[in-house]
C-alpha cells in the first residue's frame, strides 16, 4: 500500500521550524539539500542536450535571398557579420568601431561568453564591405558597429527580431539562434 505524501509546502513549513533558529543563508541551504539528496540516494536528473537546428542548404539560400532583396544594408551587414565570424548575437551588439582591425582582418570581442576576451577573424573578401559600413557609422559619430537610428547600440532582442523577420519571410522551419 502506497502512503500519500505530505504536500511540499507543508513539509517546507516543518523543516523551517527546525532550521529557523540557525538563521540559514542560501549557501548553507544549498549544501544541506545536496547532503539530503545523497542521504536519500536521490540523483539529480541530467538535462538532455539537444543538438542545434541546422537549416538545409535550400533554406539557407531562401534566407539569404530574402535578406539581400530587402535592400536594408545594415540588416545585410548584421547577417553577414554573424555568418562570416560565427560570433554570438550578444557579442555582435557590443562590437565597437575601435575593436575592428582591418589590417589583420580581425575583430576583438570584449567580455564575450564567460566574460572572456577573444579575437575573431573575418575573411579578406568581407573586409571592403565591413570597412564601408564602419566608415558610414563613423560619419554618424557612432561608437558601436551596429547602432539604431536613435544612436544607441542594438539590443540582443532587437537583433533577434531582425533575424526572425527574415527567417519567417524565407520560410525557415525554425528560427535562427546565435546565443
Amino acid at each position: 500500500m502506497i502512503e500519500k505524501r505530505v504536500s511540499a509546502k507543508k513539509k517546507a513549513r516543518e523543516l523551517a521550524k527546525y532550521l529557523r533558529a540557525e538563521r540559514p543563508d542560501y549557501p548553507y541551504l544549498k549544501s544541506l539539500f545536496q547532503h539530503l539528496r545523497s542521504e536519500l540516494e536521490i540523483e539529480v536528473p541530467k538535462s538532455s542536450k539537444k543538438l542545434p537546428y541546422v537549416p538545409t542548404e535550400e533554406e539557407l539560400k531562401r534566407y539569404y535571398e530574402v535578406v539581400w532583396k530587402a535592400k536594408n544594408f545594415q540588416d545585410m551587414m548584421i547577417v553577414k557579420t554573424l555568418m562570416y565570424t560565427g560570433i554570438r548575437v550578444s557579442e555582435l551588439i557590443s562590437i565597437k568601431l575601435a575593436d575592428i582591425d582591418f589590417h589583420y582582418c580581425q575583430i576583438r570581442i570584449n567580455k564575450g561568453k564567460g566574460s572572456k576576451d577573444r579575437i575573431v577573424p573575418f575573411p579578406q573578401s568581407f573586409k571592403e564591405l565591413l570597412a564601408m559600413h564602419a566608415d558610414s557609422m563613423k560619419k554618424k559619430q557612432a561608437v558601436y558597429l551596429f547602432e539604431s537610428s536613435w544612436k544607441k547600440k542594438y539590443t540582443d532582442r532587437g537583433i533577434r527580431k531582425i533575424l526572425t523577420k527574415y527567417s519567417e519571410e524565407g520560410r525557415l522551419s525554425q528560427k535562427p539562434v546565435s546565443s
